[in-house]
């Protein structure tokens, strides 16, 4: 069992255009799609579409719309009673699959709603292999809310306590990174040097540049770093090692979720025994037909590229 947390859900209205954006003119869109969205909630899709036991936990009004569009979703979930509606997420693609995001505020979260949130995520998290938070934080919570959720999580199933994953950025990342120990991150390079105070270090190449970067968080502050680089791949930072791979070409139609995807990826691959090499490889597989698909689409087998993508081991 894999449980995700989203605190700030969404449903992603993609729309794609026929042309590329002209900011300030009237253009026109071909299609649009709505999906159920947050980036927890993305993970538990492409879990649930590998056959992946999942749980996505999220605090969600009982009038609100949002519940039936998550319904179609086809996604194991626990809902945290909470006021308010899930906000929209629009996101505008042209036909090379530049993307233009627009994030409208969500639901304000209390204290009270977090220690709801708290104590079923615990709850949940009994008998989990991972658990994974995901996403910004919801407008009122405080910069350590992932950071109280490990640490009631661990305190509350001690030695079966799962492996903590988090993907989210800014100060809740630096704040989960400072006290947390996480056994995983997922950010991209610029969220990992936004994570650092500072540039990547100078390198021969971006590779280079965030292994090193990521080197000087693994093992002492996180357990591992899985930076995804766009169009250039990924990194895997371990305690035993570092691995790079490039994805294969692939015709980009929206890189909304992509990010999810890998890390759903990864974590499809080490649920299943997968070395750390073979696991980044998954990752890169899934976050390429992601970012083929429309929309925030869950990725299938069917969709997975089959053209052979080595990973290499990176040295000190």
């Amino acid at each position: 069992m894999i449980v995700t947390l989203t605190v700030h859900p969404s449903l992603d209205r993609t729309i794609s255009m026929v042309a590329p954006l002209r900011v300030g003119e009237v253009q026109t869109a071909s299609a649009v799609r709505e999906d159920a969205g947050g980036k927890g909630i993305n993970v538990a899709r492409v879990l649930r579409a590998a056959a992946v036991d999942s749980l996505a936990v999220l605090p969600l009004d009982p009038a609100d719309p949002f519940g039936a569009v998550l319904t179609g979703a086809d996604v194991d979930v626990r809902n945290v009673p909470v006021r308010g509606r899930t906000r929209a997420n629009i996101a505008v693609t042209d036909p090379t699959g530049e993307t233009t995001k627009i994030n409208l505020p969500g639901v304000a979260l209390s204290s009270a709603d977090l220690d709801d949130v708290i104590d079923v995520v615990a709850e949940s998290s009994r008998g989990a292999r991972w658990l994974v938070l995901a996403g910004s934080l919801a407008p009122g919570l405080p910069d350590d809310a992932y950071v109280r959720v490990i640490r009631a999580v661990r305190e509350r199933c001690g030695t079966d306590a799962p492996r903590i994953a988090v993907d989210t950025s800014g100060s809740a990342l630096r704040a989960v990174v400072a006290y947390g120990h996480p056994d995983l991150i997922k950010p991209n390079d610029e969220e990992l040097a936004d994570l650092l105070g500072a540039a990547l270090p100078a390198a021969d190449t971006l590779v280079d540049a965030v292994h090193a970067a990521a080197r000087s968080l693994v093992p002492s502050a996180v357990g591992a770093a899985l930076v995804t680089l766009g169009g250039d791949g990924a990194v895997l930072v371990t305690e035993e090692g570092a691995w790079a791979a490039a994805p294969p070409p692939t015709r980009v139609r929206s890189t909304v979720g992509a990010g999810d995807s890998s890390l759903a990826g990864y974590l499809i691959a080490e649920a299943r025994g997968a070395a750390p090499a073979e696991a980044l490889v998954s990752a890169i597989r899934y976050g390429s037909a992601a970012a083929a698909l429309e929309g925030t689409q869950a990725p299938r087998a069917a969709d997975l590229p089959t053209a052979d993508i080595p990973a290499r081991a990176l040295h000190r």
